[in-house]
């Protein structure tokens, strides 16, 4: 029986794993940490995201220029192929109103438990607190662990250590030197799926940190996303900001900072909301005024002070047009990324061109990688996960394929 080292347990490893297992596999998941799933467990808290409902073609545009390389193991172990595995451990799931599909226990513990009973089952071994440390001289892997260096004999690899986001629950990012060492090349890792910071100004800052935006559309250059976002302390952040995430952290990075405008209500155009305005206002404070009739809430209007004041004139002395131009087009100067170990992801990772079809390495034959440690990204909204999901179970049919060759 042939022994094959994964090293990491989240989706991508996990899933790695069973699907040697059930090809025969004896199969031994290492760790650093001392538990399975940390990270898993950890995008579970606020309801766990598994997949997507949307037609597949759109669903490969999420994406976007790796696609190509992601379109094979994602039509292979699909999203509706995903479903039908949580439901056979239990945990049945339902499409949300966004679209996004869920477990009906909606957190990740409960799936993550019944599957590491399944994988016990299929008698996967478990080593945690293996802090991998790349290999020796003979090619062993080699493992520093609390009894010290450990080296270990595989007939193959499969590598799933996730990103450089949230290092505390394992991916660190400190895979990339053993690799590069080998000349594996890789693209430097950034954050994904982020927050930025703004500038704001202490009365703001103090009034609406933590305050939700909602039923926003929010745009940078062509780009436009509707949903929520979050008012933070250093900036901002959600869904909508997740989303535009690629394109506002290439031009913070290339241009040291990122335009990005905000439209309040974006079901009403310029006429509708100007005719609003352009009743009396009475004795009411500006701030009721634009409550009232246009809608708009404290934290919105929060914004549009901000936005006046960069500008050099007083909110109050706009015209009812002015008020409703800048309801639907608040510009928001970015100045930088939020930090990489905050991030819900990161960009870069292995080249995708450094994988053969099947997920191995083309430099290190029998060394095979997935998930997030690949250098594509995508948006939250079960895109991720599905992703890691499926090139796991991509890389492990890989080696099940390279082992009959050899």
């Amino acid at each position: 029986m042939t022994d094959i080292a994964v090293i990491g347990t989240g989706p991508a490893g996990l899933m790695a794993a069973e699907v040697l297992a059930q090809g025969g596999a004896r199969v031994t998941v290492y760790d650093a940490m001392p538990s399975a799933g940390r990270k898993f467990l950890m995008a579970g808290r606020g309801g766990l995201n598994l997949t997507h409902s949307e037609p597949l073609p759109q669903f490969m545009a999420r994406y976007r220029e790796a696609a190509p390389t992601l379109q094979a193991a994602i039509a292979a172990f699909s999203p509706e192929a995903l479903r039908v595995w949580s439901e056979a451990l239990g945990e049945p799931t339902f499409v949300g109103s966004s679209g996004r599909v869920f477990p009906k226990a909606f957190k990740a513990s409960p799936l993550l438990r019944a599957w590491l009973r399944r994988l016990d089952a299929s008698r996967v071994r478990f080593a945690f607190r293996h802090r991998w440390t790349g290999w020796d001289g003979e090619g062993r892997l080699l493992f520093r662990t609390q009894e010290g260096l450990a080296a270990v004999v595989a007939d193959a690899t499969v590598l799933a250590l996730g990103g450089a986001s949230w290092p505390r629950l394992g991916s660190d990012g400190s895979w990339v030197e053993f690799l590069a060492a080998k000349g594996v090349a890789i693209s430097k890792l950034r954050p994904a799926n982020s927050g930025f910071m703004v500038a704001w100004s202490d009365v703001f800052r103090d009034r609406f940190e933590g305050q939700p935006l909602k039923g926003v559309a929010l745009t940078v250059g062509a780009h436009t996303v509707r949903g929520e976002a979050m008012i933070t302390r250093s900036g901002i952040e959600g869904g909508t900001v997740y989303a535009l995430s690629a394109e506002l952290r290439e031009a913070v990075l290339g241009l040291g900072q990122a335009n990005l405008m905000i439209a309040l209500r974006p079901d009403l155009d310029a006429a509708a909301l100007t005719t609003r305005l352009s009743g009396t206002r009475g004795k009411q404070s500006l701030a009721n005024f634009l409550r009232k009739a246009a809608q708009v809430m404290p934290v919105g209007i929060g914004l549009m002070q901000e936005a006046a004041i960069a500008s050099g004139r007083p909110l109050a002395s706009l015209s009812p047009a002015e008020l409703a131009h800048l309801i639907n087009a608040i510009p928001i100067q970015l100045t930088g990324v939020a930090p990489i170990d905050r991030a819900i992801s990161t960009a870069g990772g292995i080249a995708l061109g450094e994988l053969d079809e099947h997920f191995m390495l083309r430099k290190l034959p029998g060394v095979f990688a997935a998930g997030e440690m690949l250098d594509w990204e995508a948006p939250t909204g079960g895109y991720l996960l599905q992703a890691s999901f499926a090139t796991g179970a991509a890389a492990g049919r890989g080696v099940l394929a390279w082992l009959q060759r050899s």
